[in-house]
């Protein structure tokens, strides 16, 4: 019995040590970030958000990296699936509200160069 029991966790399909979590990808793409490595860190966010779609974290650190690479409104809508999948979060808004403050910045100086 013991040996059957042993035979059906051994055939139990485990998870690819390959595999990670959004969770993961997420972490790391914060850490790379703080090193100032945005494409990597962008890389990271955008499979945390393929993994968990509904990972308002995620979002909101592609946000972030989106912005710190020039890609100003893809940032924009990152931020805003964010803030509609967590409404309330303080962190999210205010990332956002600085960023709408610097990018209304941005297209008064761009406007005003015409």
């Amino acid at each position: 019995m013991m040996v059957l029991a042993l035979l059906s966790l051994l055939l139990t399909p485990l998870p690819s040590l390959a595999e990670t979590t959004a969770g993961q990808e997420v972490a790391f793409g914060i850490e790379v970030a703080q090193k100032g490595l945005w494409q990597e860190a962008r890389f990271r966010f955008e499979k945390a958000a393929r993994l968990d779609p509904q990972n308002a974290s995620a979002l909101n650190n592609l946000a972030v990296a989106l912005e710190q690479m020039g890609e100003f409104d893809r940032a924009r809508e990152a931020y805003e699936k964010a803030l509609a999948l967590k409404p309330g979060d303080i962190y999210i808004q205010q990332n956002y509200d600085l960023f709408h403050e610097a990018d209304d910045k941005r297209r008064r100086k761009s406007r005003s160069r015409k």
